[in-house]
């Protein structure tokens, strides 16, 4: 089935960025500083997803500690987070061409991200300058993290598209479950940080294996 897009919503990690590293290595040293034993960096695929503080509590719990200073556990692995300036983030391989293929469509892009606001700004800037998004938006204060679909409305307003002809593009069953409680058509990656069953058990409409493959799509 070929879909008709207008403009995309994009998920940042899993999704345009490899960033597992910077957040496996982060998270590490919070949990070492505390007496616990480090996870393998691929076990943050678990993780991640839904903000800091949910991967703090899965981390933390899985290595056999107690989340008894949720402040102080967040500040510590944000201070590391941002000491890393996402040096070992990267686009995935064949991001770039889909993205540069869409701008050359005439369609509108933005981000959304269960991350906070100045880190997703931060590396969209470093990894993704030449691409003209139309807004990035990450975690704010007084905006419901997704899947609430509040944030995503708000970008099919700055998008100036209608929410069932906006793609929203993410990895996760939080991108899928926002995608269609906002009305929008949900796409699932597969080189992301989950799989295929959970994205179409939470509504996929379109699975990309490469992301040459939304090519077909901008036609």
């Amino acid at each position: 089935m070929t879909f008709r897009f207008d403009a995309f919503i994009f998920d940042l990690d899993g999704t345009l960025a490899d960033s597992i590293a910077d957040i496996g290595i982060s998270m590490n040293e919070v949990l070492k500083g505390r007496g616990l034993e480090p996870h393998a960096v691929d076990r943050y695929k678990e993780f991640v997803g839904e903000g800091a503080e949910n991967l703090i509590r899965r981390a933390v719990t899985a290595a056999g500690g107690v989340v008894d200073d949720m402040p102080a556990l967040l500040e510590d692995y944000r201070v590391r987070y941002a000491a890393l300036d996402h040096h070992n983030s990267r686009p995935y391989p064949g991001i770039e061409e889909m993205l540069g293929a869409i701008v050359a469509s005439g369609r509108p892009m933005a981000v959304l991200s269960n991350k906070r606001d100045d880190f997703t700004k931060h590396l969209v800037k470093q990894a993704f300058s030449r691409f003209p998004f139309v807004d990035v938006r990450g975690e704010r204060d007084g905006v419901p993290r997704k899947p609430d679909p509040t944030a995503a409305f708000e970008l099919a307003l700055a998008l100036n598209v209608l929410p069932h002809r906006i793609g929203f593009v993410g990895d996760t069953k939080i991108d899928a479950i926002t995608a269609n409680r906002a009305g929008m058509i949900s796409v699932g990656v597969l080189w992301g940080f989950r799989g295929r069953d959970e994205l179409t058990q939470h509504g996929a409409k379109l699975l990309l294996e490469r992301p040459e493959d939304l090519l077909a799509h901008l036609r």
